[in-house]
């Protein structure tokens, strides 16, 4: 190409070539983007990485000796149990499988509560039929109506404590069930928010309208406050604060911790995470009450449940392991096999084995 005549004006630029990053700062932008990007990540991610990492590290270690079945454990059933469904075979069954267990106390779902409080007698026709039978084949052991519903403000169309005629219902509806001849009740309300006043009103009119309360526990906040941050994030706050956990255990005679559900990925996790909550509940839990973790009898993939990681050996071995640091010699304290009907033989294989010792 000729050279420019002096003095000419010099010819436009074009684009730059690839990789050109001098003449336009593009490329510059980019790595500041990634920079922060990266940065964000890891405000992120590092808090759940440092929290996995304790769970790994609370799964370590060995039980103490002892830390075995207190013969307070609880399961589970379902409504088939009185509505007919299930015959004196059935009973004698479970009375085999029930034996040198240490199961004292059946769930066995009557419900559910009617938003408003109520709860028809069509709804558990056959249960006084089941205590007989359970009275008379598995002595000793008690029989507990289950009753459970939805509640307001996360379900707005459900139950709504806050109204005191609904309150006022569901302790008629425990009085009447407990005419029917149930040893005891125990609650289900989901999902109910920390610091809930309400239901602490519901819980301290039921005292005197069963002669055994129980209930079913969310689990207490693995970091400190992370009811209000999950909430903030997802519009469910899922867990209780530890001290809200101890305001719900002092008003019951029995309480037991749903510690499954918890989106762990692995075994190790999970156990860890359930020696953990073991602790925070013993921690808070009055010595009068029975405190009861349970443990997953039933088989789901989705993100909060991973059959794979929620084991019974894992949350068995969690359960020793919190019961050993924070409470070893605690008489009061059992866990709650969830649920009947979707256990399999491996599940009550590993309870016995691992936990009552009895194999």
């Amino acid at each position: 190409m000729p050279a420019a005549p002096a003095g000419a004006p010099a010819p436009p630029q074009g684009p730059p070539a690839p990789g050109d990053e001098s003449r336009t700062g593009r490329a510059g932008g980019k790595r500041k983007v990634g920079r922060w990007t990266l940065r964000v990540l890891l405000v992120l991610l590092l808090p759940l990485l440092i929290a996995e990492t304790a769970l790994r590290i609370n799964y370590a270690g060995d039980p103490k000796a002892g830390t075995h079945s207190r013969n307070r454990d609880a399961l589970w059933l379902g409504h088939a149990w009185v509505d007919g469904r299930r015959t004196d075979a059935d009973v004698t069954a479970l009375a085999a499988r029930l034996a040198d267990t240490g199961i004292r106390d059946l769930y066995v779902h009557a419900g559910p509560l009617e938003h408003n409080g109520t709860l028809p007698k069509s709804a558990y026709p056959k249960a006084r039929w089941l205590i007989t039978a359970v009275h008379r084949k598995i002595p000793g052991v008690r029989v507990q109506a289950w009753l459970g519903d939805e509640v307001a403000p996360e379900k707005p169309y459900a139950m709504h404590l806050e109204k005191k005629a609904t309150r006022a219902a569901v302790v008629e509806s425990t009085r009447e069930i407990v005419a029917a001849g149930f040893d005891g009740v125990h609650f289900d309300l989901e999902p109910l928010h920390s610091g809930d006043r309400n239901y602490l009103a519901l819980l301290d009119a039921l005292r005197p309208a069963t002669p055994l309360l129980s209930v079913a526990a969310h689990q207490i906040d693995p970091l400190p406050a992370f009811h209000s941050f999950w909430g903030t994030v997802t519009g469910h706050p899922k867990w209780w604060s530890q001290d809200y956990f101890g305001q719900v255990a002092r008003r019951v005679d029995q309480i037991a911790v749903m510690s499954y559900d918890t989106m762990q990925p692995l075994q190790s996790l999970y156990g860890g995470y359930v020696a953990q909550q073991t602790s925070l509940a013993l921690e808070v839990t009055p010595a009068g009450t029975d405190l009861l973790m349970g443990l997953p009898f039933y088989h789901e993939n989705r993100f909060g449940h991973w059959a794979h990681a929620e084991t019974v050996p894992a949350a068995v071995r969690g359960v020793r392991l919190g019961l050993s640091r924070t409470d070893p010699d605690r008489a009061t304290f059992g866990v709650a096999l969830y649920v009947d009907f979707a256990a399999t033989e491996d599940d009550w294989t590993s309870y016995r084995k691992d936990w009552v010792r009895t194999s």
